[in-house]
């Protein structure tokens, strides 16, 4: 059998065996290779590694390789199977060519077509891969600055999304089927009533917004409508991240990472590699700063401080656990450290830690990065814009721009302030674009409740969920690969969404929607989406400049440019930590005891806030880490798992032998402290709950009790983290019937 020739191989007969010796006679610690053309780094083995597997290596050689004879004779065997078995078309069925073919489209060749996928209200540039009018992959855009190229696994996964045979197909008004013209007709009538008064009962409820033309399209119905109210709410938002900026700097600000230009990260609970706007673009950056070769010996080191094991944890050189309410004292420890002026102590046990970590930050003044999380509290946001300010990596590795958000609130707050209004009855007319809040809010807001007391209710969304059934009228919702639109990325940059095939079940988009309430019934999103560009400041021609945007997938010179901030003061930050309205809801009055735990809640690394729940790919793609899927189990340290505590689920006592059924032990965890993909209570349970959201956690005020309402769907959206500091008792609002102090077996 003759050897495979295609394949680059080595020439080990050149090897310097003597340098070799030389080599690991001088080295210091520990060394691994796994050949020794590895350990001679030679120049060709460099080569070897960029021809290994090379982007789209199968087009440089002649020949049928064993996959491709494979496919032809599947192939083969197919058609032959088809034709004996299968009935001859009927004779009144005739296949035609294409009267006028496009001259773009040629069978069996794709196209490429660039936009950006949408998410958290920021936007990843894309590159869809088209066959005869039906796109069919998702792959990055080397041109857009958020994606370099690259994707995450939520924008792989929308495609399938796309063709989702459960989307919502059909306008329903009261759940019944009825037409676009019919809610027009409808709204229209509604809306007289509020031209009169100003749109006093007039509420828009949206998630993050950040397209220009939408924000537009906003403004001007708040211009009609004065007294009209514009709220914005989100499960998975950053309102931790924007109240840190208002405190460090007293306005809101957007902060952009250099990973590129940075030797030393300190990560206080952020995944920045994994989740956020600007991941994909983040994880490229880091990455390579990590890359050693032979003219580069140095890579930059990584601190993780966090409160659960996370995909950027894993790629940390030094990692420590802590406790969620041990962060804060934590951050402002090491800004006391670096020379701050904020009041902190630590125990010993972590001094030393925090001394390495100081002086490396100090060592590579100009070349550092504090990032925090976004769960963590504003105090500590606050504290991490400080120190950067002081180790002068403002403008060099950190840059401040203005907000991409068009509205940058407190969502939470919004929303309760709509849900206010509807408790008074001041809400006439309630038009939601997007969401799903009646899954989503706070329990203790009791949304659905006063949600029923609006007169006008209209719901607009790709699924017929929990919330359109409180609704009157029910808009089916497009699918960003549907229609036109614009949104901006992490920066600021803009990108112009193109669709790549007419809506499939006839949805409408937000634009038009917004478009009706205006009173432009008949105007399409490629006109809404045009026309807005054409007022904007548009250097040469327009029909160049939009033919290029939707070319490049991205407007040039659209990202915000750097601003400057002046830092406030921070020596009373410590008592603005213990006043902060989000941090106050999720501290227990009570205090902590030996054997208590603390619970954090974060989005799901694969069904997010819920919203993927019918997305087949990402239910079957196995959790970062733990490689769970399809399933709901409660991760903890091994010492918590043998511990003798107590959890209380309902009318259920589960003491720690039948607890342990359903908890996985993992390491990288700090002692005393689990956690959970909570959607639904544990399987045994047979519960359907909707997942807790963090500000479940906040309302309770205590941990003692969350109460989880009910829905018709099990969903894993949120992941707890559990750590003993505060006894986690669940209540679920679904009727049980059980033994008390028995838990059902697996």
């Amino acid at each position: 059998m003759k050897p495979d020739t295609r394949r680059p191989t080595l020439d080990t007969s050149r090897l310097d065996l003597a340098s070799i010796r030389e080599r690991l006679g001088s080295s210091q610690g520990q060394e691994y290779w796994r050949c020794l053309e590895e350990l001679a780094d030679s120049e060709q083995f460099h080569k070897l590694l960029i021809q290994e597997f090379p982007q789209q290596a199968a087009g440089w050689f002649d020949g049928v390789s064993r996959r491709d004879f494979l496919r032809l004779m599947g192939a083969s065997l197919a058609l032959a199977g088809l034709n004996a078995c299968g009935r001859a078309a009927p004779i009144d069925k005739k296949i035609v060519p294409y009267v006028n073919q496009p001259e773009e489209i040629v069978p069996g060749r794709p196209m490429f077509f660039a936009t950006a996928f949408p998410m958290g209200g920021a936007g990843t540039g894309v590159l869809v891969e088209s066959h005869e009018g039906r796109p069919t992959k998702i792959e990055g855009n080397p041109n857009h600055p958020a994606s370099v190229g690259a994707t995450n696994a939520f924008a792989q996964a929308s495609i399938l999304t796309l063709y989702d045979p459960d989307r919502s197909q059909v306008v329903s008004n009261a759940g019944r089927i009825s037409t676009w013209n019919a809610f027009l007709t409808a709204i229209n009538d509604d809306l007289e009533a509020e031209r009169l008064s100003g749109g006093a009962g007039l509420r828009i409820l949206t998630e993050t917004v950040t397209s220009p033309t939408l924000t537009n399209q906003l403004r001007q119905l708040l211009a009609k409508f004065p007294r009209a109210k514009w709220h914005q709410y989100e499960p998975v938002n950053r309102d931790n991240a924007q109240a840190g900026g208002r405190l460090a700097f007293g306005n809101n600000v957007n902060t952009v990472y250099r990973f590129d230009n940075a030797d030393v990260v300190l990560s206080l609970d952020a995944d920045f590699l994994f989740a956020g706007p600007g991941n994909v673009r983040y994880a490229r950056d880091f990455v390579g700063k990590r890359r050693v070769r032979q003219n580069k010996s140095e890579m930059n080191r990584l601190y993780v401080i966090e409160v659960t094991p996370s995909v950027t944890g894993s790629m940390a050189d030094h990692r420590l656990a802590l406790r969620p309410s041990e962060m804060p004292g934590f951050a402002a420890a090491i800004a006391a450290k670096i020379g701050l002026p904020v009041q902190s102590t630590t125990d010993a046990q972590h001094s030393q830690w925090i001394d390495a970590l100081v002086r490396d930050l100090q060592k590579h003044r100009g070349g550092g990065i504090v990032v925090a999380g976004d769960q963590q509290p504003p105090v500590v946001h606050a504290l991490a814009h400080a120190m950067n300010q002081a180790l002068d990596n403002v403008g060099k590795t950190v840059i401040y721009t203005d907000p991409i958000v068009a509205n940058p609130v407190d969502q939470s707050a919004s929303l309760r302030e709509l849900v206010r209004d509807m408790e008074t009855a001041s809400v006439k007319v309630l038009v939601m674009l997007g969401g799903n809040p009646v899954f989503t809010a706070p329990v203790d807001l009791r949304f659905a409740e006063h949600l029923a007391k609006v007169p006008f209710r209209v719901h607009s969304s790709l699924y017929d969920d929990e919330t359109s059934a409180y609704c009157h009228w029910h808009i089916p919702e497009t699918h960003y690969l549907e229609s036109w639109s614009d949104v901006r990325a992490y920066d600021g940059s803009v990108t112009i969404l193109q669709p790549l095939i007419a809506p499939l079940y006839g949805g409408k988009s937000s634009h038009e929607v917004l478009a009706a309430l205006l009173g432009g019934f008949g105007d399409t999103t490629y006109d809404i989406v045009r026309n807005y560009w054409k007022t904007q400041k548009i250097a040469g021609d327009f029909e160049t400049f939009w033919r290029t945007a939707l070319h490049d997938g991205v407007v040039a010179g659209t990202a915000f440019q750097p601003k400057t901030v002046k830092l406030k003061a921070l020596a009373n930050v410590d008592g603005l930590s213990a006043s902060d309205a989000s941090v106050s809801e999720t501290r227990n009055s009570k205090p902590a005891r030996q054997n208590s735990l603390e619970i954090s809640f974060q989005p799901d690394p694969t069904l997010f806030d819920g919203r993927f729940a019918n997305n087949g790919w990402l239910q079957e793609l196995p959790k970062p880490l733990t490689k769970l899927t399809w399933d709901n189990a409660a991760s903890s340290s091994f010492a918590t798992k043998g511990e003798a505590c107590e959890l209380r689920l309902g009318s259920f006592r589960a003491m720690p032998t039948s607890v342990s059924r359903y908890i996985l032990a993992t390491a990288a965890r700090a002692r005393g402290r689990s956690e959970t993909a909570l959607a639904s209570m544990p399987t045994p349970f047979e519960l359907r709950t909707r997942p807790i959201m963090a500000r479940d956690w906040r309302s309770a005020k205590s941990a003692r009790n969350i109460r989880l309402p009910s829905t018709g769907r099990t969903r894993t959206s949120f992941k707890a983290s559990i750590t003993r500091n505060q006894k986690a008792r669940f209540i679920p609002a679904t009727n049980m019937r059980a033994t008390p102090g028995a838990c059902p077996s697996m």
